[in-house]
């Protein structure tokens, strides 16, 4: 069994479990907030993390970004679990997966600037800080780790397959622990990139609303201990399938999401109906809700509890997977005995061109422990991933 054992995170919901879980199980508050701090002149809604972030003076040049920051901070919440890991098991035992999707582009970003008024690059650049695999490279080395260490980047779905990755390491025999997650950080080019795409909303993004218009950028990080060491909350299954359909627009019938999602429980061992709850990728954009919509509705009807948890973190791309991922977990521990569940914020306004999905309003709650949760993430590229959570 693969147990996730420790978690560290921070987001616009949080920078802490803790706050992370009050705001959005007990007292749920949007994280999101306007602001034009990476669109000069335009405000947007965005899912920023506000928190004073850890020191990078230490680091290399080539590993000093924001990015990185935000994987310190979260790694800061679990180094002492890590610590006592490498004690057991050794150096070469630990194995480092995290998904990524912007690594250090912000530094590139202020560097062209400097470059375009001074025609010289700053001191403070180096190349090497948005290469994708940094934020991995820079966490082995702070913590002396020797085990097999690389980054996924696959849009949306990177840090689900990065925790698919983790299990694999621990089922092979490779590794006897794995630090595991996702880490993105906002920068202009992503808020560009998606804007040109018309992706962007002006508004708290409403997923699953007929008023839907696109999504809220977000950032963070979220950092899992996982092993063979029992714990409350297991990973029981993982599915990953390709669309091989459009670079941008997903299939749009949902069948490379229900495949996922089939493998997923295939996996964990359980029907459809023995689910709980279901995180949904729900990024409000209109083909992607409409495409998610088909997909759960064809495989667990109006039966599941289901919300979108954008609305409190945004969309914190190759990081959410592994944020909305510690949602679950936190839905599942012993300190949540009424079965407390991310409620869905958004206007209530029903698209019928849709299937209706059994939406958790605020309050929601099984009346017990969530034993069983599922996590979607549906990226570019027809990157498809599913992951399903256990309590024991």
């Amino acid at each position: 069994m693969i147990y996730l054992n420790h978690l560290g995170i921070l987001c616009a919901a949080g920078n802490s479990p803790a706050e992370v879980k009050r705001r959005v199980l007990q007292q749920p508050e949007s994280g999101i907030a306007m602001t034009e701090r990476y669109s000069p002149g335009r405000m947007l809604p965005l899912g920023c993390v506000d928190d004073v972030l850890p020191s990078i003076d230490h680091l290399p040049l080539a590993e000093q970004s924001r990015n990185n920051r935000l994987a310190l901070a979260a790694l800061a919440q679990i180094r002492s679990d890590i610590d006592v890991a490498i004690d057991r098991y050794g150096a070469n035992r630990i194995g480092i997966v995290i998904g990524t999707s912007t690594s250090g582009i912000a530094e590139s970003e202020a560097a062209l600037r400097e470059y375009h008024a001074c025609k010289a690059l700053p001191s403070s650049f180096h190349y090497s800080q948005q290469e994708l695999a940094s934020p991995a490279s820079m966490l082995a080395a702070v913590l002396g780790i020797s085990g097999p260490t690389y980054v996924h980047s696959t849009a949306c779905a990177s840090s689900a397959k990065a925790m698919a990755s983790a299990a694999r390491l621990l089922n092979m025999g490779i590794c006897d622990a794995v630090l595991c997650g996702g880490i993105d950080s906002l920068c202009a080019f992503t808020v560009a990139g998606f804007a040109a795409l018309e992706s962007v909303s002006s508004t708290r993004c409403n997923p699953l609303s007929a008023n839907r218009d696109g999504i809220n950028i977000g950032e963070g990080a979220a950092l899992f201990l996982m092993t063979r060491e029992p714990g409350p909350v297991s990973l029981r299954g993982w599915g990953e399938s390709s669309d091989a359909h459009h670079m941008s627009a997903p299939e749009p019938s949902g069948q490379g999401a229900s495949l996922a999602i089939e493998k997923a429980l295939a996996r964990a061992g359980i029907a459809p109906s023995e689910i709980d709850y279901i995180n949904l990728h729900g990024t409000a954009t209109v083909q992607n809700d409409a495409m998610e919509s088909h997909a759960v509705s064809r495989l667990f009807g109006d039966a599941v509890a289901v919300s979108s948890t954008k609305p409190f973190t945004g969309h914190a791309l190759g990081a959410a997977g592994a944020i909305e991922a510690a949602l679950c977990w936190l839905t599942m521990q012993d300190d949540n005995p009424g079965g407390s569940l991310p409620p869905h914020l958004w206007d209530g306004a029903r698209d019928p061109a849709i299937p209706r999905l059994n939406l958790a309003i605020s309050g929601a709650s099984l009346g017990r422990p969530v034993r069983w949760c599922l996590s979607n993430s549906f990226a570019f590229g027809g990157a498809n991933a599913a992951l399903v959570f256990g309590r024991e």
